[in-house]
């Protein structure tokens, strides 16, 4: 089954961006931000995602309409994770058709480290994946998702973040991930970036990928996403468009 980690995302552009904007969001890239949302502000991180991939035994196309990340600053530096997703799942050999919703995911990221006139942040994010799904989508285990992030600012208008990871699906050794994002801030309006991202399988199985998009600030707290992948020792493909939106602790100080 394809899987997007649709919450593994870093916009760095924005971040090293003289523009003082409150959103930093984790999409639409696959790195996660070392950024936290604030003490009592809910961000809201949704997206369409048509994807297809295509193996020795199936081509499969995947469309998640919507996915949701809702994220909630609990403390400072602290924030609680939810994720869910409607998911439809189509064998394109045989037609045979699934649709509905896909395991919730329960998480929490931490930043580890973050110091005024230090160009480099490091957090931890930890998923729990409840086998929650529909009947032909779920992966029936609990499962967990884990990333080290680490960004450095490079400059006003350009950031570096990547992230390594392990995940476990209830089965066999788990898997090794990788992602590395470069941004830049083309206006204080629109970012671009590119980034390879890959897994070692149960570490035997490479799989390299490689994509890119943009951003597009409205205002401090809502952002437009567009971006676009490709398998690069594989055949996988997606593409997907979405919005973020910050809404900010009201300060009755």
């Amino acid at each position: 089954m394809l899987r997007f980690k649709i919450i593994a995302i870093i916009f760095m552009a924005s971040n090293g961006s003289t523009h003082a904007q409150t959103i930093i969001t984790d999409r639409p890239d696959q790195t996660e931000s070392s950024s936290t949302v604030k003490k009592g502000s809910l961000q809201i991180e949704m997206g369409i995602l048509l994807g297809f991939t295509e193996d020795d035994y199936s081509s499969e196309r995947q469309l998640l309409s919507p996915t949701t990340l809702f994220r909630y600053g609990i403390l400072r530096g602290i924030e609680l994770r939810v994720l869910s997703q409607l998911e439809s799942l189509k064998d394109q050999n045989s037609s045979v058709n699934f649709s509905g919703i896909s395991d919730l995911e329960i998480g929490t990221k931490i930043q580890l480290f973050k110091r005024e006139h230090v160009n480099t942040e490091i957090a931890f994010l930890s998923h729990t994946i409840l086998p929650t799904g529909s009947k032909d989508l779920t992966n029936d285990k609990w499962s967990t998702i884990n990333k080290l992030s680490i960004s450095h600012v490079l400059s006003d208008t350009m950031g570096l973040g990547y992230n390594v990871g392990y995940d476990y699906f209830g089965v066999g050794k788990g898997n090794l991930t990788y992602s590395m994002a470069l941004g830049m801030s083309i206006t204080d309006h629109f970012g671009f970036y590119v980034e390879p991202y890959g897994e070692l399988i149960d570490f035997e199985s490479y799989k390299a990928n490689f994509d890119s998009g943009i951003t597009y600030l409205i205002n401090d707290n809502f952002q437009l996403d567009f971006s676009f992948g490709t398998g690069i020792n594989h055949t996988m493909n997606y593409l997907s468009v979405g919005c973020s939106i910050n809404i900010a602790k009201v300060n009755t100080d």
